[in-house]
């Protein structure tokens, strides 16, 4: 099924894979476990998972394995609940802020996280989440309640989390609807020309390695993989069928926005997030083999 566009082939496609990047930094910077060692939280996936969960309140680690889709539930429950006695979600969220700002300053330097760029990007960004939804979409319903912050830079960070949130709620549906569960989908993101390192995985998502081949090998009866662990044809179509229904269910914000306005937010978040990774933002393993 395809939906009536007035944008050009996969805009909002690029647009989000330059957006998000600098949303993702702060789960990759030394700021964020700095922030919340501060006020108690000392171990550093503890602070991945209270600082991306905290929008939506003091849930359990079943909450948090559905939204996050990848994790190892047994890994999450390390976690959560119990961080929510230690800081509750609001400091939380305060220490990702001043982590953010941090972040983004020493990345991009502050002459362009206060340049009227930034500003741009930030209205731009903001309008398009204008046209975001919350139902079905629990990761960005809940950042949507959260307020917009003043300062340029701190807003586009905001808005980015939406659409980032926003579109990765939607490719859960298609993940979902494709009959791939958690690890599934990312043996199967692995296989493709943009996946992670599969130790760096393993090591982060809480899959043992047993685990990780034993969804090869059901792939592999699917005819999703072949016997090398590549993505067979069947797979390969699988995999783009995955990118294209979740383009149709984000299209909204970016439909919103227009042709023209995607075009410069896609210009200039792009060369903000190349900056970001220029500076060192991200692991070698997460880019993979781009």
């Amino acid at each position: 099924m395809t939906s009536t566009t007035s944008l050009p082939e996969r805009a909002g496609r690029r647009c989000h894979h330059v957006v998000n990047p600098l949303h993702s930094t702060v789960y990759f910077s030394p700021d964020l476990p700095a922030e919340l060692a501060a006020v108690g939280v000392e171990d550093r996936a503890t602070a991945y998972f209270a600082s991306r969960a905290a929008a939506m309140g003091a849930v359990g680690p079943g909450t948090v394995t559905a939204t996050f889709y990848n994790f190892a539930y047994d890994l999450v429950a390390r976690h959560i609940p119990q961080v929510w006695a230690v800081v509750p979600p609001a400091e939380v969220l305060a220490a990702r802020l001043r982590a953010v700002d941090s972040t983004l300053r020493r990345l991009l330097g502050d002459a362009v996280v206060e340049s009227p760029e930034m500003a741009e990007a930030a209205r731009l960004a903001l309008r398009a989440t204008e046209a975001c939804t919350r139902h079905a979409r629990p990761l960005y319903a809940a950042h949507a309640d959260l307020p917009v912050p003043e300062a340029p830079h701190l807003a586009y960070w905001h808005a980015a989390t939406l659409l980032r949130e926003h579109r990765g709620d939607g490719h859960l549906v298609a993940l979902l609807d494709a009959g791939l569960n958690g690890l599934e989908a990312l043996v199967t993101h692995t296989a493709t020309d943009r996946g992670a390192d599969r130790s760096w995985l393993l090591a982060t998502r809480g899959w043992s390695l047993e685990q990780w081949q034993a969804a090869e090998e059901g792939l592999r009866e699917r005819g999703i993989l072949d016997a090398a662990g590549a993505l067979t044809e069947a797979g390969t179509k699988l995999r783009a069928d995955l990118e294209d229904t979740t383009d149709r269910l984000d299209l909204a914000p970016y439909e919103h926005l227009g042709a023209a306005d995607v075009a410069r937010l896609t210009e200039l978040a792009g060369g903000f997030t190349q900056a970001a990774v220029a500076a060192g933002a991200f692991p070698k393993e997460l880019l993979g083999k781009r």
